[in-house]
């Protein structure tokens, strides 16, 4: 579930904590958690409603001065349902956390060589965590479309969702341009060189 970035301060600042989508299946659901630009989010509840439930007041909640403006924000589209999807922000994303994280025990070091061993097998296409990071490392700040390009990956997405998957475990952080390695990332790209 994706919020334009005018919302992203009233989520942070939790004024914003109710959102609807059109959606043929949702793509949260109640007990889960969603990253999101204004803040790391605890989803209370997804449930169908017909519009004409929402009020004013939900409408103010999800960020829009009145129902109609609420209303044209809306996508349309055959066979989507309307949700209505309450959230509170929980906290700051366990990922900041973890990515500075970069004293780690030999334990540690192994644990997370393991995971990306697990990644590079579980690839139809070969290892590629290792060539991932090092050119992050080497490229900081560059676009994806690049760093993709000279790694000779011809599908930029499967290369985001490379990244995405790297983020995950605190080794690399998004940049308004490209990335860049976490401290985290930093001491496992040392300790697969050495």
């Amino acid at each position: 579930m994706l919020f334009r970035e005018r919302y992203w301060p009233g989520i942070a600042d939790g004024s914003i904590t109710l959102a609807f989508r059109r959606w043929k299946r949702p793509t949260v659901k109640a007990g889960g958690n969603l990253r999101s630009p204004g803040g790391y989010l605890a989803i209370d509840s997804v449930e169908i409603i017909d519009e004409s439930s929402i009020t004013e007041a939900d409408a103010r909640r999800a960020g829009c001065d009145n129902r109609a403006e609420l209303l044209r924000e809306l996508d349309y589209g055959p066979d989507r349902a309307l949700y209505r999807i309450e959230f509170h922000v929980a906290g700051p994303d366990p990922r900041d956390a973890l990515r500075e994280q970069a004293d780690l025990s030999v334990d540690e070091l192994a644990t997370i060589g393991q995971r990306l061993v697990r990644m590079d097998a579980a690839s139809t296409d070969g290892p590629w965590t290792h060539p991932v990071l090092e050119i992050i490392a080497e490229r900081p700040a560059t676009r994806s479309a690049i760093l993709a390009k000279d790694l000779g990956e011809p599908d930029v997405a499967r290369f985001k969702t490379r990244v995405r998957r790297l983020k995950a475990l605190g080794l690399t952080e998004s940049l308004a341009v490209g990335y860049r390695l976490s401290p985290r990332g930093e001491a496992i790209l040392r300790s697969l060189a050495g």
